[in-house]
């Protein structure tokens, strides 16, 4: 297989998935103290980075520069803003530990058994699971990052809304879980399939 060459490797795709990885400094910064204008900002820089993940695969295809480099990175870079997110929150009891150690433990096994299968030469399917769970994650953790009230401008007859953020984040929160846990099983059924054959 020929290697990528620099050039190659330091294209628009693989920039903004740097670039991402790159946000994570900043972000955990954020909320190392995570008040109001703390956490606005946090979720608008992981709003943004999350608009990223979904940029950097688009101009890759579109483009035709799809690497070895950028789909190795890419899912590294979603997992790391992800669990980063989660991880800095902790201690400011806006997520159980529960649900954080579910979703890194599934990213790990699941990170595990897809080297164990490249290794072996096996190509396992990714489900739209894996989609489903991505962006209940993400909506829920800028929900989290909000944290406050927020008041909306909803409609005429009711002209302000207040909601509570933190409800939020948790509401899709929960479904995120739900689905990470039924992904994760998903993939070791097939996992398995794939040994046996």
């Amino acid at each position: 297989m020929p290697r990528s060459t620099p050039a190659q490797i330091m294209n628009i795709p693989n920039i903004l998935t740097m670039l991402r990885i790159a946000a994570i400094p900043l972000l955990c910064v954020l909320l190392m103290s995570p008040d109001r204008d703390n956490g606005f900002w946090a979720a608008a820089l992981f709003a943004a980075a999350s608009v990223t993940d979904w940029l950097d695969g688009y101009l890759a295809r579109r483009m035709g520069i799809v690497t070895v480099f950028g789909k190795f990175l890419d899912p590294i870079a979603d997992k790391l803003i992800v669990m980063s997110a989660l991880i800095m929150i902790l201690p400011f009891d806006r997520v159980p530990a529960w649900m954080v150690l579910v979703i890194l433990g599934r990213e790990i096994i699941i990170t595990g058994l897809r080297g164990i299968a490249s290794t072996e030469g096996i190509v396992i399917s990714a489900s739209n699971l894996g989609k489903f769970k991505t962006i209940f994650q993400l909506v829920a953790i800028i929900g989290l990052l909000l944290h406050y009230d927020y008041r909306w401008f909803f409609s005429i007859d009711h002209p302000l809304l207040v909601v509570n953020m933190h409800n939020v984040g948790m509401f899709y929160l929960w479904i995120a879980t739900v689905i990470t846990i039924w992904s994760g099983v998903d993939y070791l059924n097939k996992f398995a399939k794939v040994i046996a054959k």
